[in-house]
């Protein structure tokens, strides 16, 4: 059903509104789109099932949990081939919540909160240090997020691309 499906302005609206707000009731977002909630609903499914929507997620500040430290971390491994094996270990790692495999300077980019600086040298340290297959590290910590979003979509975006 979804293969053929094309994405059009109806659908972009109804991401841009969800990206904003996950939690507001497909009925807000009809009125908004000025279509009706089954509409919504099923526009909805048929991204879920082409795989352009993949779940919703929580946001969190983790400052307010105690965990008052993010840092990114530029991993080099001793070989490419060992990448599947390293990634496995660092899944396993919970302070770790983001793994990017890179191009560039870095085979590997992990983006961690930790409590303070001597819970994350212990995570760098007895943790990820030790992980076979890592042949050294560079860490960096972040000062501020000053901007995590998603891509914005509205009908000038797509008619310019």
């Amino acid at each position: 059903m979804a293969k053929n499906y094309e994405i059009d302005n109806i659908d972009l609206k109804i991401l841009s509104i969800l990206t904003e707000d996950a939690k507001i009731p497909y009925t807000e977002v009809a009125k908004k789109v000025f279509v009706s909630g089954g509409t919504v609903h099923v526009r909805m499914r048929k991204l879920e099932e082409m795989g352009v929507v993949t779940g919703t997620t929580l946001s969190m500040d983790y400052s307010k949990l105690g965990y008052d430290i993010t840092a990114f971390l530029g991993i080099y491994l001793e070989k490419s081939s060992m990448y599947d094996a390293v990634l496995q270990r660092l899944k396993a790692i919970p302070e770790i919540v983001k793994i990017h495999y890179t191009t560039g300077t870095y085979n590997l980019f992990v983006k961690i909160h930790a409590k303070d600086t001597k819970h994350l040298k212990r995570v760098l340290h007895d943790k990820i240090q030790k992980v076979e297959g890592i042949e050294r590290t560079e860490t960096m910590i972040s000062l501020e997020e000053s901007l995590n979003r998603h891509i914005l979509f509205s009908e000038d975006r797509m008619e310019e691309e």
